[in-house]
């Protein structure tokens, strides 16, 4: 004060403050990290040091054994680096609080299990609001109306208060004791309206849900898991099938597969022809990247081109066969050719089962093919992890041996007192006649064995099953599908029958498809602009096909709605007779595989208690 006037500042208040919270950090660490991380999947932050933290979370659940993911690259994610380094202040300061808005995945991706697990030892409350408006996997309200993002991203987000009081992490008493008490609120709706809720409400006004954690996930979202037992007494399809993994890795769809055999040879002439920059610019094929780059492409078609590889169909997308050459060698002319597993597709006749884990799409729970498959050939790019192919039978020279593991077959022998017999030819039933072999429908004259088809076609029926699914959605959420065991000889053979339908039609195979024409078509058609319009789909102003239900025009298989997607995919394209023809076997496949559905379902009905469904 200067002659009793006070001066505007005693001191300089910011500096003041500055100093204050230096003296905080040095003593006592940060207390409070608050937020919105990056979300970038394939991360560029790769330093020795965050890295070694993430490993971490890259643990199972208990914090000792390493994660069991072939492919855990997820959690590499920036904004899971971000939360590990944000709890690593926390932890230092003894106490405090991270509040961040971010991807909502790591709340029930199975691949987080070992971070969820170690957040919930590491705090002690959590907050969850997850604000949803995933693009990617199509989220709607509950009641079907819309659902926005908050922000103008196709990722769902949540925002996460982790809450930590003290150094003890042990929490005191049993596991679910020593575990953060976990309260959520899941936030559906247009973006004014979630901005209009956020606005209004605060952490003490929300009616949070209280969430009962669980092992093995230690899912931080709401599941209904009342009927996990009766589910975990079924088989995991993953582990029926020994040898399995999901489909190769491309890294450059457009330049290696193409609609025929003819165009796939075209360009790789022509890409052998000329220098590695003029091939990028010519096949747009980008910056290289660690495993695709065009000089190891080059090498790769150098020495297997056209004779050390395999010109082959691929099974690209539902229904869509295309055409590519496959070498066998990674971060070649594929990135991932996954040989371990397609090589079985080239030695011999065999059947494939597609699958994934963590299926969150109303449609069916599996698919089937004869050839090799695309990493996403039934699951449409946003849904979690890639498709998984598994060979019925593996190759050994000519010879083959069933993909199943014994103990799996000795439980369904014992189940439906039948023998298991690795091929049809060997199914000799004793009859009146004397010995007949096995060139019959199944369940015909199969009172004593099974094969390797018949038990496919059974799983088969049951994973296109609508009460299945709708029974045991949440689990087919989670992980790889698990299928009851059949309860009886009769219900094996029933649903055998039903699923070796399905896998006929599904493959386009049987009389009925030699129905179906090209006419009233001359020379080529163009896919110019694709509607459907009462029955018809138009593919321009002249050309329709007609007789199309809405319920076939909107009908999904695992992530894709065929009878669009692959009109929409030859957009532009002059489609031949064939081309007619096969899309109309298409049209024919969906309807009939809706028809089959529903005998699966009415017979589900008829015995309920004897399927486990």
């Amino acid at each position: 004060r200067e002659g009793g006037q006070g001066m505007i500042f005693e001191h300089d208040a910011l500096a003041a403050e500055s100093e204050a919270a230096r003296k905080t950090k040095k003593n006592r660490g940060i207390n409070v990290v608050i937020g919105n991380p990056p979300y970038s999947g394939e991360s560029a932050n790769k330093g020795v040091w965050i890295l070694s933290l993430l490993e971490d979370y890259k643990k199972e659940p208990g914090g000792v054994e390493k994660l069991n993911e072939k492919n855990p690259k997820w959690i590499n994610d920036d904004y899971v680096k971000f939360i590990r380094y944000a709890q690593l202040f926390v932890e230092r300061a003894g106490s405090g609080i991270v509040a961040y808005i971010n991807n909502h995945s790591f709340l029930d991706n199975p691949t987080f299990r070992g971070m969820r697990w170690n957040l919930l030892k590491r705090f002690d409350k959590i907050y969850i609001i997850d604000l949803h408006g995933n693009a990617k996997k199509k989220e709607t309200a509950p009641d079907g109306s819309k659902d926005e993002n908050v922000f103008d991203i196709q990722q769902g987000v949540s925002i996460n208060i982790f809450v930590k009081y003290s150094q003890d992490d042990s929490h005191g008493g049993t596991e679910a004791q020593s575990l953060a008490k976990v309260y959520h609120f899941d936030l559906y709706g247009t973006r004014d309206y979630k901005y209009d809720f956020l606005i209004k409400h605060g952490i003490d006004t929300i009616k949070w849900n209280k969430l009962d954690i669980t092992s093995p996930q230690y899912f931080l979202v709401h599941k209904n898991m009342g009927k996990q037992t009766q589910y975990e007494e079924g088989f995991s399809i993953q582990e029926l099938f020994t040898m399995n993994s999901v489909g190769i890795v491309t890294a450059r769809d457009e330049f290696t597969i193409h609609y025929t055999k003819k165009d796939v040879k075209e360009t790789i002439d022509e890409f052998l022809s000329i220098d590695d920059e003029t091939a990028r610019g010519r096949f747009n094929l980008g910056k290289d990247v660690r495993d695709w780059q065009v000089a190891y492409a080059r090498a790769d078609l150098r020495k297997t081109y056209p004779k050390g590889g395999i010109f082959t169909q691929i099974n690209y997308r539902p229904f869509d066969k295309r055409w590519t050459f496959y070498t066998g060698q990674s971060r070649g002319f594929h990135c991932y050719p996954r040989p371990d597993i397609m090589n079985h597709f080239f030695s011999g006749d065999n059947f494939g089962l597609i699958f994934k884990r963590g299926f969150t799409e109303n449609a069916a729970s599996g698919l089937i093919t004869k050839h090799i498959i695309d990493f996403r050939s039934w699951s449409r790019p946003g849904m979690q992890g890639g498709d998984y192919i598994a060979p019925l039978y593996l190759y050994e020279g000519k010879k083959r041996r069933p993909n199943l593991d014994p103990k799996i077959i000795a439980k369904t022998e014992q189940n439906i007192n039948l023998s298991f017999v690795p091929e049809k030819d060997d199914k000799l039933v004793m009859t009146s006649e004397g010995f007949k072999d096995g060139s019959f429908a199944p369940g015909e004259l199969t009172e004593n064995t099974f094969c390797p088809l018949d038990l496919l076609d059974y799983i088969y029926a049951v994973l296109h099953s609508p009460k299945y699914r709708e029974t045991y959605k949440e689990f087919l959420k989670i992980d790889f599908p698990r299928v009851p065991y059949p309860a009886s000889r009769e219900t094996f053979w029933q649903l055998a029958a039903l699923g070796g339908e399905l896998r006929q039609i599904h493959l386009l195979e049987g009389s009925g498809f030699d129905k179906t024409g090209a006419e009233n078509v001359s020379g080529t058609i163009l896919v110019e602009k694709i509607r459907y319009d009462n029955g018809s789909v138009f593919l321009n102003d002249d050309f329709c096909f007609e007789g199309v239900s809405p319920e076939v025009w909107d009908f999904f298989i695992g992530g894709y709605q065929p009878a669009q997607k692959w009109l929409k995919d030859r957009k532009g394209c002059m489609l031949k007779p064939e081309d007619i023809r096969h899309y109309r076997k298409i049209i024919l496949a969906l309807s009939e595989t809706a028809r089959v559905m529903g005998e699966i379902d009415s017979f589900y009905q008829e015995a309920p208690a004897a399927h486990s469904v």
